[in-house]
């Protein structure tokens, strides 16, 4: 038996669930969200919980198992915490600017580099070198950040560039000190 899939989704009061043919559709303070339901997959809605179970032991149900879990799980967690991405940008000249529908980039390039956001998702610069990304699906939340990063990664020698907060960039020491 799966160690993870076999803990209980608690649902809190404020959240609805429903399961509509093989898909969990959950609704909470934050938003709305649903999860594919792998057919080989069971899932049990009580109206505190949800329990996942599967049909046989073999290795990919057994994946499976723990996979729908936590992916339950963090559909749970974002309709009632949501989840939030910080990003840092160091450089100087370096900035972000926050619009209805894209964010502005000024990373030293000759132009500014217009990002749009998908949605679902909420982009706030509470200051000119931090991104704030805020969302209720965990993968997209994630891959948001991942994006915005890769517009300029952190290079090793000055360390200018779009960072995770908190990240720390291995820095090399240059020619001159040879």
């Amino acid at each position: 038996m799966s160690r993870i899939g076999k803990k209980p989704v608690v649902i809190p009061q404020n959240v609805k669930a429903q399961m509509i043919g093989q898909t969990i559709h959950l609704e909470g303070p934050k938003g709305k969200h649903q999860v594919e339901i792998h057919p080989a997959i069971r899932v049990n809605i009580s109206k505190d919980s949800l329990v996942v179970e599967r049909k046989s032991d073999i290795p990919e149900e057994r994946a499976l198992h723990g996979l729908v879990r936590s992916l339950l799980q963090n559909a749970v967690t974002g309709i009632t915490d949501g989840f939030v991405r910080e990003l840092e940008i160091e450089g100087v000249g370096f900035r972000a600017q926050a619009k209805p529908s894209t964010v502005s980039f000024s990373l030293g390039f000759s132009h500014p580099i217009e990002f749009p956001v998908p949605a679902g998702i909420k982009v706030e610069t509470p200051k000119p070198t931090q991104v704030v990304i805020k969302g209720v699906d965990k993968y997209l939340v994630g891959q948001v950040a991942a994006n915005i990063r890769r517009l300029f990664e952190p290079e090793p020698y000055k360390g200018k560039g779009v960072r995770y907060k908190g990240e720390q960039i291995r820095r090399k020491q240059g020619k001159a000190v040879g």
